[in-house]
């Protein structure tokens, strides 16, 4: 870990503003793109980037906007990792965040989000607040395997039915599926019941698969070398150098997906999805007791 004084902190304009406090990640996963070296990380990857005046710079980016929108954080470097239990700048960005009245869209996998739901509840109740959670693969084993220094997906799953509870409104991101590896309809089924169960906004996919480019790619099929003998070898067999590897069950897949969210009232295209997650109303409704 290192510490860095930025000059910005927000990306994007109007509606759509984004924001990284941190630059790398710890968690670990195995097919993870901000690796790319298109990202042009000068500093390894797990040697965590923090923007240590990110508060301060947020702040001042927050005073000098005449109308309130959604700032969304996670994108490229979960803010939630290890280093954010001491540090807690995601923290005191959410009470910036409070403080003059935006919303926040903010994307993790880790279940350490629950220590800031005082603050998710008081944003969700003066603007909007929305949590975005990766959901992957259900397996345990697997799951340890593929995202290893994370919560697993059951916990996420708990993280989610404690947002609901509270009526925070929340997406999951299926994505990225991998071909040969979690690709399977037991998998997409037993994640997409829990979605159902806890009562998800909507469900982000991108078409059953994954991406790899240089960077992300060769630190993915390391992973498949130490953990799936030969399935490196079946990857550069079907797919040779390619962008996009969809599953070869992908519309299968898809068609599961959307019939589960269409009969459930859950939002299945990323264009909804993005729609949602960006849109601040002048008065968010609030979910009461009697809407229960």
């Amino acid at each position: 870990m290192h510490f860095v004084d930025a000059k910005g902190i927000l990306t994007g304009s109007g509606g759509r503003l984004g924001m990284n406090i941190y630059r790398g990640c710890s968690h670990g996963c195995v097919y993870c793109d901000s690796r790319s070296r298109c990202y042009q990380f000068t500093h390894p990857f797990e040697d965590i980037e923090v923007k240590r005046n990110a508060p301060e710079i947020l702040e001042k980016a927050l005073k000098s906007k005449r109308k309130a929108c959604m700032i969304g954080t996670g994108a490229m470097s979960d803010p939630y990792m290890h280093c954010e239990e001491k540090l807690r700048l995601t923290r005191k960005c959410l009470e910036i965040i409070l403080k003059y009245g935006f919303g926040t869209a903010i994307q993790t996998k880790s279940d350490r989000i629950l220590r800031d739901l005082d603050l998710l509840d008081e944003i969700n109740r003066s603007a909007k607040c929305v949590v975005q959670m990766t959901l992957t693969t259900y397996d345990d084993d697997l799951c340890r395997i593929l995202e290893p220094n994370v919560c697993n997906t059951k916990r996420r799953i708990e993280v989610l039915e404690e947002m609901q509870k509270r009526g925070i409104p929340t997406i999951v991101w299926l994505t990225p599926i991998l071909p040969f590896i979690n690709d399977t309809e037991e998998n997409i089924t037993a994640i997409l019941n829990e979605c159902v169960r806890v009562g998800v906004k909507g469900v982000i996919d991108f078409g059953m698969g994954l991406t790899l480019r240089e960077g992300d790619r060769e630190y993915y099929y390391a992973a498949l070398d130490r953990h799936f003998p030969g399935m490196k070898d079946r990857y550069i067999r079907t797919y040779g150098t390619a962008y996009e590897l969809p599953s070869p069950k992908a519309k299968e897949l898809t068609e599961i997906l959307q019939g589960i969210c269409r009969s459930h009232g859950i939002l299945s295209s990323p264009e909804d999805c993005f729609r949602f997650l960006y849109e601040l109303p002048e008065r968010y409704p609030q979910m009461s007791m009697f809407d229960l």
